[in-house]
């Protein structure tokens, strides 16, 4: 059956073409936005506000459409359109917002036309337990997904069932010519892997297919990176593998692989990752892998994935928090409790007792293969609490909408089929609670997850689909929460005052708005030749506080609270503490909130500005004065960025692994 195209109203867009969108911090979010979302049109012209959020409804609406026509369900076009109407204007006004991933595909040729709906989804999570089943499968679902800009959980329950060979040399020699696509590029870590887990051909590899260096890549957005990265991973997984020949599959080993498979992702088409690892509390072959003194050949790549442990209800934390003060790892995962519990104060359901792990940043729980859609909302955006429940109708419905998108694994379309797992999160915590406090944002809480239970059931009908397993989590956000000019999920500001570095090609047309407009700019250090950073000030308002006022304990119970009376799936929480004070005490809240949380991280506390160009630096009310009575008005006008400029991907909005090397790097940091 033909593919069916929903379209919005040219009446109904037109009034939205000269509305002006509301971007959040001096511009910021308007950058972010410019920088990162707006796509080029065929006309080569980048995308306004009100054209991506039309592309991301109709795309929406489109997925709504095949379903229903192509399993005859009814579909009725009016009523259609005027959801779509509201689900355009809720968008536009950023009460709510799809992911960045979804910001930047949905309703492109990359779902429209390629059907690669995976794309659409934030994070996956796969266990290597299975294997035996398919020796190669965890590692090449891993870079499959990781390509597509997923971010992947895996764990290490397969270490010992597996036996590495030397591949057999009187099978001769296979050649493969790795095409230029994603799936070449997975075919070839298939076959390198199974020459030595089968002790098959030895397989050599030929890169001339492959787009050179800085090569344009039309789709996903960004440049080649020519066949290095990728024939620098075939070389050290040979290197790995070959140390271990004759022996079963180890924890390091696995995790090696795992590793090396996120750096050429991050050298290649998307550039940024997100890996979480997790392993047994008491295995010190684990614990040390972030130990470079120990292992000091993980040092090139151990940086690829957030470290933490399944840990287990009533353990001593007492060793494992002595880690954590070295270097904020492990997390900690309570799988019973991921498993036996929705909302931590509606007891224990067990619906969801095959979950293996969770993905990078915890906010959601999920099975071996699983694959989530996030969606955002923004509590403090709205003014009265009958707005927001009208806000989730349509926040649940672009997330529930994702699931109907079938992927090319089958695996995870037979999970997804039943689960139909999403989560519904909040942004903009600490400014709501500021605000209004804490007991208008449990009555908000409260009644905004039974208003998304309502929505579930009734569009599941719809549909003809199952029950979503889970539907509400809190995501640490990133990206997306600098467009609206909110605090990013749960989390607490560093300072109220600060300047926000962002990185951009030195070729950027955005460069030229920004200059006009005073916004301070100079060379990246360290890359001169090709990038400059832009400082722009950020107030993020009266009366907030910084996470620096707020103790380990406070942190830990706000998380539980979001844990007891919004999220089903998980809160994503790194809390942050001083070294000097709260070391001696992590054991304790760790004890204490073991029955309240499914997941949490730490890290020891930083100083904003610690290196040149810090991505956040905080300052002086004094400070941000001075710099605002600088700038004049922004407008970036009619821009025609190339499609190779700078950071043009799927991102996973703060879950990404970037190599840092204490330079100037535009990270944000999420365990």
């Amino acid at each position: 059956m033909e593919k069916q195209k929903f379209k919005l109203t040219d009446n109904f867009v037109k009034t939205y073409m000269r509305k002006k969108p509301p971007f959040g911090f001096n511009g910021l979010g308007e950058l972010v936005y410019m920088r990162t979302y707006s796509r080029i049109k065929e006309d080569g012209k980048n995308e306004r506000w009100w054209e991506t959020v039309q592309r991301v409804v109709e795309g929406t609406y489109s997925m709504q459409k095949n379903h229903i026509d192509g399993h005859q369900l009814g579909w009725n076009p009016w009523q259609a359109q005027k959801s779509a109407q509201e689900m355009y204007d809720r968008m536009f006004s950023m009460k709510f917002l799809p992911p960045g991933r979804g910001l930047w595909a949905m309703g492109t040729a990359i779902t429209e036309e390629r059907g690669l709906y995976a794309a659409l989804n934030n994070c996956a999570f796969v266990s290597t337990k299975t294997i035996k089943d398919d020796y190669s499968k965890p590692f090449t679902f891993l870079m499959d997904a990781s390509m597509l800009g997923v971010g992947v959980g895996f764990d290490t329950k397969g270490a010992g069932e597996v036996m590495i060979k030397l591949p057999n040399p009187n099978r001769g020699i296979e050649e493969y010519v790795i095409p230029d696509t994603r799936e070449g590029w997975v075919e070839s870590l298939k076959l390198l892997l199974e020459s030595y887990f089968h002790a098959s051909a030895e397989v050599q590899f030929d890169y001339t297919l492959i787009r050179p260096e800085g090569a344009v890549i039309k789709g996903f957005g960004g440049v080649s990176s020519g066949h290095e990265p990728l024939k620098e991973i075939h070389e050290e997984i040979r290197k790995v593998l070959n140390i271990n020949v004759g022996e079963p599959i180890t924890i390091t080993t696995i995790v090696d692989i795992m590793n090396l498979i996120g750096k050429c992702v991050v050298a290649g088409n998307v550039r940024r990752t997100a890996e979480i690892v997790f392993g047994e509390p008491d295995n010190e072959e684990y614990l040390d892998l972030k130990n470079y003194k120990v292992n000091p050949h993980r040092e090139q790549y151990g940086w690829t994935s957030n470290n933490s442990i399944f840990a287990e209800l009533g353990m001593d934390y007492t060793d494992v928090c002595k880690r954590i003060v070295d270097n904020g790892e492990p997390g900690f995962a309570w799988l019973e409790n991921m498993r036996k519990y929705s909302r931590m104060k509606n007891g224990g359901d067990d619906k969801d007792h095959r979950v293996m792990g969770g993905n990078p940043c915890l906010e959601q729980s999920l099975e071996s293969y699983e694959l989530c859609c996030l969606v955002e909302t923004f509590p403090a955006n709205h003014d009265s609490l009958e707005d927001y429940k009208r806000t989730l109708k349509y926040a649940y419905l672009y997330a529930k909408t994702v699931t109907l998108g079938r992927t090319h694994w089958p695996e995870t379309n037979r999970v997804m089929l039943r689960n139909r797992r999403i989560g519904c999160s909040v942004s903009g915590v600490a400014q709501f609670i500021t605000k209004n406090g804490m007991e208008e944002l449990r009555t908000w809480l409260e009644t905004g997850y039974d208003t998304i239970q309502k929505w579930d059931n009734q569009y599941s009908d719809w549909f003809a689909v199952p029950k979503s397993i889970k539907t509400t989590s809190v995501k640490p956000s990133g990206t997306v929460s600098l467009l609206v000019g909110a605090t990013p999920g749960m989390h607490y500001p560093e300072s109220r005052f600060y300047i926000r570095r962002m990185r951009l090609s030195k070729h950027s047309e955005l460069l030229e708005p920004l200059k006009k407009a005073n916004y301070p700019l100079e060379p990246a250090f360290g890359s001169e030749e090709t990038t400059m950073v832009v400082e722009v000030p950020v107030d993020v308002g009266e009366g907030i506080r910084t996470v620096g006022e707020l103790s380990i304990w406070e942190q830990f119970s706000l998380a539980a609270f979001l844990q007891r009376h919004w999220a089903d799936n998980q809160v994503s929480c790194t809390a942050t503490f001083d070294p000097e004070t709260e070391a001696d005490q992590l054991p304790h809240v760790l004890n204490y909130f073991q029955y309240k949380l499914k997941g949490i991280s730490l890290l020891p506390r930083h100083e904003l500005g610690a290196y040149k160009q810090m991505p956040y630096e905080a300052i002086t009310e004094k400070e941000y004065d001075k710099m605002v009575g600088k700038l004049g008005k922004l407008s970036f006008g009619v821009i025609k960025n190339e499609e190779a400029d700078i950071d043009k991907f799927c991102n996973n909005d703060v879950c990404e692994i970037v190599p840092w090397t204490g330079d100037n790097d535009d990270q944000e940091y999420s365990n």
